[in-house]
């Protein structure tokens, strides 16, 4: 794909709230009135067959608060706590074992957090083979695991490779010693190295740094040191991620020096900067925040139309069920979504009580289940084939949405899309505003008063 150049004023006009869509409806929708009897009844008739699973586990341990930080976490420096963790992870897994088909195969796992690395390198070990002592996994399983460089060891990287870890993330967020010492995240450049270095002789075959724009004492040219240091590590993947300020639902985020914080006309010269430099140095722009080389599964995963998004964000292995362990972790089943408590002593209280550790959930209906396959298809594949949909969803696509179809006029004007009478296409500039293209299908942001609880699009 050729290099995107972003226009400023198309990111002015198109910066409103919206969801991520890393489901639909989004998790705004989920409700505590869920009947846990019929989300049971559901996993096992899911049960049924042996279509191919990802797996994904919350692992919520950090040494330390980064202060920016938006995750489900629980700060202790008591490595034990790893331990007691993994042995209500493993009741957890008992307790649905009953209603998994062991035959399933795991064509994907995620370990995310928190810190998965918080672990002893002979805890991930411990943790790894109880998970394969449930579930079969593929020899070509793709498992990731997001890794903090600050504390990571060796040790840490040849636990994971023997559990069967072959893609790693790495939290960067900005290499410039004034921006980590506001945000509270000191990180060395010697530490990212070594643990590029350790993961590399490992043999993961993919890497993936985080970015953060919009913190403290940030500026374009700033970043744009960070970009240079970032790009010499050669990473497979980047993730660069716009900084939320939402002090009034994570409360840490007050630490933060408000008057520090870049004004918005700065954060959008870092963001037409991103997108420019990192196109023009070798990455596709998959949308949203991720940038991938074209040799890397998620490019690759996006040209064969194979993408997936889920709550992890941009993932391979499209069309599998997802069933997530832990405190706060969501599953998405068929045609539901449930997400564990966020509490981690209610967690541990209602598995010794050996009842259900769902929260929340929400089971769609048929209107939910074609809108979420369309807005899923355009936000992967930048495209919509109306007669490969119409017949995938049992619908005359053009008639089901004829509204939404006829509502593309000023975005077409503005360079964002292309329709004819076969398909709607996203163009490379639209790919930056993939979020407002997919809101046309959200019958939900029309009839309720969420959207302002949404972040930017852009």
């Amino acid at each position: 794909m050729s290099h995107i150049d972003v226009d400023l004023d198309l990111v002015r006009k198109y910066n409103v709230s919206g969801p991520r869509y890393t489901s639909y409806p989004s998790a705004l929708h989920f409700s505590e009135d869920i009947d846990q009897r019929d989300i049971y009844s559901r996993i096992a008739k899911n049960n049924a067959g042996n279509s191919p699973l990802s797996l994904y586990f919350h692992l919520p341990f950090c040494y330390s608060l980064c202060w920016f930080c938006g995750c489900t976490q629980v700060i202790t420096k008591d490595q034990d706590k790893g331990q007691v963790y993994i042995n209500y992870l493993d009741r957890e897994m008992k307790r649905m074992a009953p209603l998994m088909n062991e035959k399933r195969p795991v064509v994907q796992m995620h370990w995310g957090g928190g810190t998965p690395t918080f672990l002893r390198p002979e805890q991930i070990r411990s943790l790894g083979e109880i998970i394969h002592s449930y579930f079969r996994f593929t020899p070509d399983a793709e498992v990731g695991v997001e890794v903090d460089p600050r504390r990571l060891t060796q040790k840490h990287v040849q636990a994971l490779h023997a559990t069967g870890f072959n893609r790693a993330s790495l939290g960067v967020q900005d290499v410039n010693p004034k921006v980590q010492k506001a945000v509270h995240r000191i990180q060395t450049e010697e530490q990212n190295e070594n643990t590029l270095n350790w993961l590399r002789q490992e043999g993961f075959g993919s890497i993936n740094i985080d970015l953060i724009y919009g913190l403290p004492h940030q500026t374009a040219e700033s970043f744009d040191k960070t970009l240079d240091a970032v790009l010499a590590y050669q990473p497979d993947r980047l993730a660069v991620f716009n900084y939320a300020h939402v002090p009034w639902i994570k409360p840490a985020q007050k630490l933060l020096d408000d008057d520090a914080l870049p004004a918005a006309e700065e954060k959008l010269a870092m963001l037409k900067l991103i997108i420019e430099r990192l196109t023009r140095s070798g990455y596709v722009y998959i949308g949203m925040d991720h940038f991938a080389r074209e040799d890397d599964e998620l490019a690759i995963a996006q040209r064969n139309k194979e993408l997936q998004r889920n709550f992890q964000g941009y993932s391979t292995c499209g069309g599998t069920d997802i069933y997530a362990f832990g405190m706060s972790a969501i599953s998405q089943v068929n045609d539901m979504y449930y997400q564990n408590t966020k509490d981690l002593q209610h967690y541990y209280d209602q598995l010794d009580a050996d009842e259900s550790t769902v929260a929340k959930g929400y089971l769609l209906n048929s209107d939910d289940i074609i809108r979420r396959a369309t807005i899923m298809r355009l936000m992967c594949d930048m495209e919509l084939n109306f007669d490969i949909l119409s017949k995938q969803l049992n619908i005359d696509f053009r008639e089901y949405f004829r509204d939404e179809l006829c509502s593309y006029d000023e975005m077409e004007d503005d360079g964002l899309v292309t329709i004819d009478e076969d398909d709607l296409k996203v163009t490379p500039e639209g790919r930056l505003f993939i979020r407002n293209i997919a809101m046309r299908f959200d019958t939900y942001l029309r009839e309720s008063k969420k959207a302002g609880r949404y972040s930017k699009t852009v």
